[in-house]
């Protein structure tokens, strides 16, 4: 095709899709013509993004702190972006799911690899005097987590495996969600009361995070990977990637809290309680929760074993220090 005609051709198509918005072509491109040019740091929105580090104190690793969880967030929007992408599909098309499910795994994959920053990037000291400005603030209340793993897999598989067995998916959302996992992990043991922390959370978040899991009641990723047909489902590569996606999720990234939470709050035998009063050493470790998104994919002793890995990681002497 000349230049000429393919032009031509480019703005028959242009016609075609601008003649039912209730302006003609030439509307459109005067607007061109007037346009500024798009830079890169107003695309990106550069200086709002570099402006919203807002720290409460004046350690200067404070600023590493906030910025570290803002990055987190972010990536939690991308692993958002393709469980819904998931969770929409109607095709049951096998490269569709596993491509996703990759793509989930690589954003997983730069968190838990980039979490360093968190261990050893920060000075003790400082984060143990500035975190007392961020109270009853934690990560606990990243609600887009809670969304990942509403997304994942049925709310039943987020009760607290004390109680998993007393309930089936047969029981109400609201229900269920009375009953999930991480709520013992801002609640006082002794009084049962929960925390201020979990208070505001709740407040927030739990009308949107009920909304959210009856909207994919039935058709959350797990229950979309039960879906597919019997080829589908014995695909290698496709459980694989689901299987790191578990793992991810559910394991290494709660370990790499976990180092963390011994780094500043359990050094030198002298065990802080987590910001906004959470009871990390009981709700982090892995092999306490037992939370699996795809638990069909597991032998019964794999399902026994999970998150034992943990155990010997944080309770080896030779790893107390690192």
């Amino acid at each position: 095709m000349k230049k000429d005609e393919r032009i031509e051709s480019q703005i028959n198509k242009l016609e075609e899709k601008y003649k039912n918005s209730g302006q003609d072509l030439s509307s459109y491109l005067d607007g061109l013509l007037y346009q500024r040019y798009l830079t890169y740091w107003d695309y990106i929105h550069l200086d709002t993004l570099l402006s919203i580090q807002v720290p409460r104190t004046h350690f200067p690793d404070e600023e590493i702190f906030i910025m570290y969880h803002q990055i987190t967030e972010l990536y939690f929007k991308l692993i958002l972006h393709e469980e819904k992408q998931i969770v929409d599909d109607k095709s049951q098309d096998l490269d569709f799911f596993v491509e996703k499910t990759n793509r989930i795994n690589s954003y997983f994959k730069a968190l838990i690899s980039s979490f360093s920053i968190m261990i050893n990037g920060m000075q003790r000291e400082q984060f143990l005097r500035y975190r007392m400005a961020l109270l009853p603030a934690s990560g606990f209340q990243s609600a887009q987590y809670r969304m990942i793993e509403i997304y994942a897999t049925p709310l039943e598989n987020l009760v607290h495996h004390t109680e998993r067995e007393h309930f089936s998916n047969k029981v109400a959302i609201e229900e269920l969600y009375e009953h999930i996992y991480w709520k013992k992990g801002a609640t006082d043991l002794k009084t049962g009361e929960k925390t201020l922390t979990l208070k505001q959370f709740e407040y927030r978040y739990t009308p949107r995070l009920i909304r959210i899991a009856n909207q994919v009641k039935n058709n959350t990723i797990y229950q979309k990977y039960l879906d597919l047909p019997e080829t589908h489902k014995t695909n290698k590569v496709l459980i694989e990637a689901l299987k790191k996606l578990d793992i991810n999720a559910n394991v290494n990234w709660p370990l790499m809290h976990m180092g963390s939470a011994y780094r500043y709050l359990a050094k030198d035998k002298t065990p802080v309680d987590a910001t906004g009063g959470t009871n990390w050493k009981a709700y982090l470790p892995p092999s306490f929760q037992k939370i699996i998104f795809f638990p069909t994919l597991y032998s019964e002793k794999e399902l026994n074993d999970w998150g034992k890995q943990w155990v010997e990681h944080t309770f080896n002497p030779k790893n107390e220090h690192k």
